[in-house]
C-alpha cells in the first residue's frame, strides 16, 4: 500500500483500482441505467473548486462523469466560497458544499435547488482552553471568514440551538482562516469552526480543543453537512444530465468511504489539497458511504429551523422545502445505487 500512495494518480488507475465488490456492482448497475435512459441533453458540467477538501466526491466524479457521456468536465474556482453567487451568475453548474449559507439564499429567494444530501460531518467548533461547552462562548470572540459563510452559518446554528442569540451573545470578527488560526493560538480569538482539513491541521498543531464534531457528536452528526444543489433552470433544460451527474457524485462517495487512501492521494496529486496526511484522515473520518442512511428534507428543517432561530431566515422550514428542494433524482438514485 506504501508504494501505491507514490504512484501518479490519473484516470486509468484510478478505475483500475476501483475493485470493491459495491463499486463493481454500482457499475454493472449503471450500464443498465443508462441504456434505459435518454441520451444527455449536454455534455458539459461545471462543478465547483473548494479549499475544503471534504467535497472530495465532487473531484472524484469527474472520472465517473466521462463514463456517464460528458465530455467536458470543469472544476471552476470562484471568489472566496461564494459557490451559490457563482451558480446564480451561469459560472457553475452543479455544486457539492454547505447547507448552511444555502437556506440563506434560498430564504432570499434565489432560484437554486437542493437535489441531494452530500455528506455527514465534516466541520468541528475549535475553542481555547478556557472553553469547555458552547454555552461558555457567550460574551466571546469567534471569527469566521464572513458573515453568511458557510462557518458563521453552521457556528450561528450551533449556538442558537443551546439557546444562545449569536446576533447579541457572541462577538463576530472577520479573519481569513491562516489569520484565524494563528489567533486562536495566541488566545486573541476563543473560537472558530473548523473545516477540513484545518481541524486537521489544528490537530497537529495542538492548537485548541472541539467541543464539537459534527461526524460523531449529536444532534449534528444525524444531518447532512453539505447537500448537492444545481440552478431550478438547469434542472429544467437538463434533467438526464442532472440526474446523470448526481449518480457520479453519489458513487463517487462510496468510493471516498472505500478506498480513503487512493482518494487522499488524487487530491494531492491534482492540486486541490498539498497535505496528503491532512486529506487521508478527512477521508476516513468523515462517513461518505452513509449518504442512504439519511434524509436530505430532515437536514434542511433542522438547519432551517437553528437559522430562524438565530434570526437569519424568515421563512419557514416548509416554504424553504417547498421553494428550494426536489428529490426525484436523488430517491431515484437511492433504489438504483443500493449498497
Amino acid at each position: 500500500m506504501r508504494t501505491q500512495h507514490t504512484r501518479l494518480f490519473n484516470r486509468r488507475r484510478f478505475l483500475q483500482g476501483m475493485t470493491c465488490a459495491g463499486t463493481v456492482g454500482f457499475l454493472g448497475l449503471h450500464s443498465r441505467a443508462m441504456a434505459a435512459e435518454p441520451p444527455l441533453e449536454t455534455t458539459t458540467l461545471r462543478l465547483v473548486y473548494s479549499p475544503s477538501i471534504c467535497i472530495a466526491p465532487s473531484y472524484v466524479a469527474a472520472d465517473l462523469l466521462a463514463g456517464e457521456g460528458f465530455t467536458h468536465v470543469q472544476h471552476v474556482k470562484t471568489e472566496g466560497q461564494l459557490f451559490t453567487k457563482a451558480l446564480l451568475a451561469g459560472e457553475v453548474d452543479i455544486v457539492l458544499n454547505f447547507v448552511g449559507p444555502l437556506l440563506l439564499r434560498v430564504d432570499a429567494g434565489d432560484p437554486v435547488v437542493m437535489i441531494a444530501g452530500g455528506h455527514i460531518g465534516c466541520f468541528e467548533l475549535v475553542v481555547t482552553e478556557q472553553i469547555r461547552a458552547i454555552r461558555d462562548l457567550k460574551g466571546k470572540t469567534v471569527a469566521v471568514t464572513g458573515l453568511g459563510g458557510p462557518d458563521h452559518a453552521f457556528l450561528a446554528s450551533i449556538v442558537a440551538y443551546v439557546g444562545l442569540d449569536p446576533q447579541k451573545d457572541l462577538h463576530w470578527v472577520l479573519h481569513p482562516v491562516a489569520e484565524s488560526t494563528q489567533l486562536l493560538a495566541e488566545g486573541k480569538i476563543d473560537a472558530l469552526l473548523a473545516l477540513p482539513p484545518s481541524p486537521q491541521a489544528l490537530r497537529a498543531k495542538q492548537i485548541g480543543h472541539a467541543v464539537v464534531i459534527s461526524a460523531v457528536d449529536r444532534p449534528w452528526s444525524q444531518y447532512f453537512c453539505c447537500m448537492v444543489y444545481t440552478h431550478a433552470e438547469f434542472i429544467r433544460k437538463y434533467p438526464v444530465a442532472t440526474k446523470r451527474a448526481l449518480r457520479a457524485i453519489l458513487k463517487a462517495s462510496d468510493i471516498c468511504a472505500q478506498e480513503p487512501e487512493r482518494v487522499a492521494r488524487l487530491l494531492v496529486d491534482k492540486g486541490y489539497t498539498p497535505n496528503y496526511s491532512y486529506a487521508l484522515q478527512t477521508m476516513q473520518e468523515l462517513p461518505y458511504g452513509r449518504w442512504r442512511e439519511y434524509d436530505p428534507e430532515d437536514t434542511v428543517r433542522f438547519y432551517a429551523l437553528r437559522l430562524h432561530e438565530a434570526g437569519m431566515i424568515k421563512n419557514s422550514p416548509q416554504k424553504i422545502i417547498a421553494q428550494g428542494t426536489d428529490w426525484r433524482f436523488f430517491n431515484a438514485l437511492k433504489k438504483e445505487l443500493k449498497g
